[in-house]
């Protein structure tokens, strides 16, 4: 029995980064030896084991073969007769298929050396045709390794895939999991623009443009370090122009479709319906604002309501600076607050058990307390500073 470390982190190690998960793969035995030396099985659709101290997992050298449509379809093969060079060439690219014994022998039939010096994405066999979720894999990594092409031989590959039909395969849990990734990496941009020379994105996000302005927005957002719901708000923030309405709607339907998390879909939609009126908040009535507040849900979630202002200020200035001033946003933090401010449960109180009447006097008094701040920022003549 021999153990190697595989995958990214033999890759990331190769490129001096950080190495954050290690995957083993176990060459030369069977699952009934690993369970006598103490591991725990753990692998659903092929053997899987839990390492008796580490806990981490080792995976049984295999082989597999494509049976069905989609990235499940397919039957493994995991025996002791399975060689660690039949089990790295089921693997996407060269540069994830490389393997290091424990006295630091690198195993690399497929030259992932070199395409790590090349800075190359290249696919290890014909065999990458066979799983789609390997075009969104790529895409991710590009989005990562920033430096990295594609090799003209996968991108072509990767388009024929898409011409099979084999990306309409994907579940929308798989798409929405691995889109979040690489929305996550350094240069997001590159995972779209990759998803678009393949032909991957007409299939899996048509309405975002694969080569416009959007692309640097979300790589501002990347660079701020903002969080996922903003750059997802970022990308999806004007899909098809026109009115508030139209765009909010798709927008709704995009989260639908890929199944989003609640915090994305909710944040893409605040910014696709609202966007526009952050931008004129200061030309806004105080009734207004209150209104903008209460549609945001921002006296619940004044965190949400505070990640919408950053989301419209990534937008609005075009990917300018952070430190760019934008006031609108320190006018409409300082008006939550100060709607926040109001005693409900004291006017409350005072009205007795009518509700209709509690809501009035409640917006009202909201309304008064922001008209009275934009009241004294306009004797001040300038609008509270805001804390990046």
């Amino acid at each position: 029995m021999k153990i190697y470390t595989v995958g990214g982190a033999v890759r990331d190690a190769l490129l001096g980064l950080a190495v954050k998960d290690r995957d083993y793969v176990v060459v030369g035995t069977t699952p009934e030896a690993m369970v006598a030396l103490g591991y725990t099985p753990v692998g659903k659709d092929f053997p899987v084991f839990l390492h008796p101290q580490t806990h981490e997992e080792y995976a049984l050298a295999r082989t597999e073969r494509k049976t069905a449509p989609g990235y499940k379809g397919f039957v493994f093969h995991a025996a002791g007769d399975v060689t660690l060079e039949q089990d790295l060439a089921r693997r996407d690219l060269t540069i994830n298929a490389i393997a290091r014994a424990d006295d630091g022998t690198l195993v690399d039939p497929y030259d992932g050396r070199g395409d790590l010096a090349r800075k190359l994405f290249r696919h290890v066999s014909d065999a990458f045709a066979e799983d789609p979720v390997r075009i969104l894999r790529v895409a991710r990594f590009a989005a990562r390794f920033s430096d990295f092409s594609v090799a003209p031989a996968t991108n072509l590959l990767m388009q024929r895939m898409v011409a099979s039909g084999e990306v309409d395969a994907l579940v929308p849990e798989r798409v929405w999991q691995e889109l979040a990734r690489g929305l996550m990496e350094q240069q997001p941009s590159r995972m779209v623009q990759v998803l678009r020379d393949c032909g991957a994105l007409s299939c899996l996000l048509p309405e975002v443009d694969g080569d416009g302005p959007v692309l640097a927005l979300l790589d501002h957002a990347a660079q701020q370090g903002l969080p996922l719901p903003v750059r997802v708000a970022v990308l999806l923030h004007d899909p098809v122009g026109g009115e508030a309405a139209a765009r909010t709607q798709l927008v709704d339907a995009i989260a639908a479709r890929l199944k989003m998390p609640g915090e994305c879909r909710d944040l893409a939609v605040m910014v696709a319906r609202d966007g526009s009126t952050v931008v004129q908040a200061l030309a806004l009535s105080a009734d207004a604002i209150v209104g903008l507040i209460e549609r945001s849900d921002g006296l619940r979630k004044p965190q949400r309501f505070g990640d919408m202002l950053i989301a419209v200020r990534c937008i609005a200035q075009g990917g300018a600076t952070s430190s760019q001033p934008f006031p609108q946003a320190a006018l409409l933090i300082a008006a939550l607050q100060a709607a926040r401010g109001v005693p409900a449960g004291v006017i409350a109180a005072g009205l007795g058990a009518r509700p209709q009447a509690i809501a009035q006097a409640v917006r009202c008094a909201r309304i008064d307390a922001v008209a009275s701040l934009m009241n004294r920022i306009s004797r001040v003549g300038a609008a509270p500073q805001q804390n990046n």
